[in-house]
């Protein structure tokens, strides 16, 4: 299967970075009943990015239960040299990984080697990276991923010009699911969707809430 078949119009994605790892399964659980089918993973390395973040034996551990229910799992890799990670995310249970343009020498060749792993294909890039120079080396991509914040931190406070950035990301590739990561909340989603996004991820928007499954709906909700 395929982005195109998993994309209901468009898809809330809880961050599981965001989540109570004492609780994950549970709260993985009670979002998959209020229908959530997308959940987003990142994982981080420690030189992209500062932090060390989850990694392939979390996503095997809680792959078998969302697979269960239909759902899948897009990984974000905030690391140096992604394509090393492609198969380990793949044999833990990763059906789409998205990698991060500043940090592939060749982005063309590296999806394509996303793919050879069995997996489907995103690019992200960072705020200080103008959104038609990715354009002009991803329009193979499956999904591009606008990053609203700098990558690697959860809680950052969502950037305005990322309303304008999505806008000229959708010019430039038409054809292509659009994603935002960092600070989606209510407030702002309904205008990343005006402005051309189809995919929104949110950690602190759902799993600072009390009630997973209300926070969600409420997300999904105000999309319609």
């Amino acid at each position: 299967m395929s982005w195109r078949e998993w994309i209901r119009t468009v898809e809330v994605e809880p961050s599981l970075y965001g989540a109570d790892f004492a609780h994950l399964g549970d709260q993985v659980e009670s979002l998959l009943r209020a229908e959530c089918r997308v959940f987003h993973f990142d994982i981080g390395d420690g030189h992209f990015v500062e932090p060390v973040t989850m990694g392939p034996i979390v996503l095997q551990a809680i792959a078998p239960l969302v697979h269960h229910h239909s759902g899948v799992f897009d990984v974000h890799l905030m690391v140096e040299s992604p394509a090393k990670y492609f198969a380990p995310v793949a044999a833990a249970g990763g059906d789409s990984v998205t990698f991060h343009y500043e940090a592939a020498d060749d982005v063309p060749a590296t999806i394509r080697a996303a793919r050879e792993a069995g997996l489907q294909a995103g690019v992200a890039f960072s705020p200080e990276t103008e959104p038609e120079t990715v354009a002009a080396v991803a329009a193979d991509a499956d999904i591009v991923l606008c990053m609203a914040i700098h990558p690697g931190f959860s809680g950052q406070p969502f950037r305005e010009e990322t309303f304008a950035r999505v806008e000229r990301l959708r010019t430039a590739l038409p054809d292509v699911p659009i994603q935002v990561d960092g600070g989606v909340n209510a407030d702002n989603i309904r205008r990343l969707r005006e402005a051309g996004a189809t995919l929104f991820v949110a950690a602190s928007a759902i799993f600072a809430a009390d009630d997973l499954p209300r926070a969600y709906r409420r997300l999904v909700q105000t999309l319609a």
